[in-house]
């Protein structure tokens, strides 16, 4: 992204995840242990959202998918300080897969077993997608590009890249970007399980031979991108950089990845691209990673491909996260900046014989200490979205 205009800061960072809540909780959480037998999706126990509001009144007219935003958006802002841009120049980009389908489905309900009268008034302003982003906005007074992008599982990957672009390119002087989702309704849960996408163990074992399918997650985390002069003129602590961002698209089938992962294997090109970097420069890679037969085997030829075969550390964090959609973009992404922090690479849980099949170095067992340097972060959704993003350390 050096190559598109100016450079792009990570100042702020906050994380909401089944795993922990609070970016020191999530890094403790990703070395614990993995998801095994959960009844096909892991949520964040006794999640109180009254921290985050004036009142429960106010909270209950905000899913959770908007609650979740709005805490980890406080962490991030709370770590990075306001950026000294006006606020017209601060942006607001979310990604989410759903919105606010909770929501929808609660008041289906209700208007089946209690008519037209009772549904809520708040329905449609609780269920739009956009939801999360309009509430963060309005909360810290942002009025810079308020924008909600919905490419599914490359969501929340998508939107960092684009804010970074929106920034690189002078179109904003800060954003606060990341993804959310809360998704796991009986019905949504119903659908996956019917095509077979959810693991019938209940257990994320990513790159695993004994992989089955994933197990569905939910969270936000948040990201403060700034441009570097100003955050260093301001005095931030700029915890990392983004260097380049790709996206493209399979245009090959609803839900399955294209064969031999040649969409995914473009997209990391791409990437490396808009950061100027060469294969031998990425130190690690955050897989997508979501435990189901297919996907695995696509991004794991794909990698090999870009990298050569077992060239890069490889981690999926979703055998701990499980796969929140639209808000696994943010949260791995999450996941690399404090990993440069700790100079860590975490395990990918549950994973203990790697299929044989996939030529990749894959982090299992515990952590691998780890010199931080360019490391890729992949998504790919349902529809043939595809998304790359590369962080620098500081």
């Amino acid at each position: 992204m050096r190559g598109s205009g100016r450079r792009v800061a990570i100042t702020g960072l906050g994380v909401v995840a089944p795993c922990g809540v609070g970016r020191d909780a999530f890094w403790n959480g990703l070395f614990g242990p993995g998801i095994v037998g959960a009844e096909r999706h892991i949520t964040i126990e006794d999640w109180d959202p009254s921290p985050w509001y004036d009142s429960p009144k106010d909270a209950r007219r905000a899913d959770r998918s908007e609650q979740y935003a709005i805490a980890a958006a406080a962490e991030a802002l709370e770590q990075s300080g306001r950026p000294a841009a006006d606020d017209a120049r601060i942006g607001t980009i979310f990604g989410t897969g759903v919105g606010g389908i909770h929501t929808l489905e609660e008041q289906i309900a209700i208007r089946l077993d209690r008519g037209e009268r009772r549904v809520s008034p708040f329905l449609v302003p609780m269920m739009m997608a956009n939801a999360p982003g309009a509430a963060v906005s309005m909360r810290h007074g942002l009025r810079g590009p308020n924008e909600t992008i919905c490419t599914a599982c490359a969501a929340g990957t998508h939107a960092i890249g684009y804010a970074a672009r929106l920034i690189a390119w002078d179109m904003a002087d800060a954003v606060v970007t990341g993804g959310t989702e809360y998704a796991g309704t009986p019905t949504s849960l119903a659908s996956f399980g019917n095509m077979t996408a959810l693991s019938g163990e209940g257990t994320s074992r990513p790159f695993d031979a004994a992989r089955d399918g994933f197990v569905m997650g939910e969270g936000a985390a948040v990201l403060v991108l700034e441009e570097w002069d100003s955050a260093v003129a301001r005095g931030a602590t700029i915890l990392g950089e983004i260097l380049g961002a790709g996206s493209n698209a399979d245009a090959h089938h609803i839900t399955a990845p294209s064969p031999g992962g040649t969409g995914a294997i473009g997209c990391m090109r791409l990437a490396l691209d808009d950061a100027g970097l060469s294969p031998s420069d990425i130190t690690q890679i955050n897989a997508h990673g979501t435990s189901t037969p297919l996907n695995d085997a696509a991004e794991a030829a794909a990698i090999s491909d870009v990298f050569g075969a077992g060239a890069v550390p490889v981690v999926s964090t979703k055998g701990v996260t499980g796969h929140a959609l639209g808000a696994a973009g943010a949260l791995e992404a999450a996941a690399v900046v404090l990993s440069m922090q700790h100079r860590m690479i975490p395990p990918t849980a549950n994973t203990t014989e790697v299929d044989p099949e996939l030529p990749i170095d894959l982090v299992t067992g515990s952590g691998r200490a780890w010199e931080p340097g360019p490391t890729m972060s992949n998504n790919f959704g349902f529809g043939g979205h595809n998304g790359s993003i590369i962080i620098g350390p500081a």
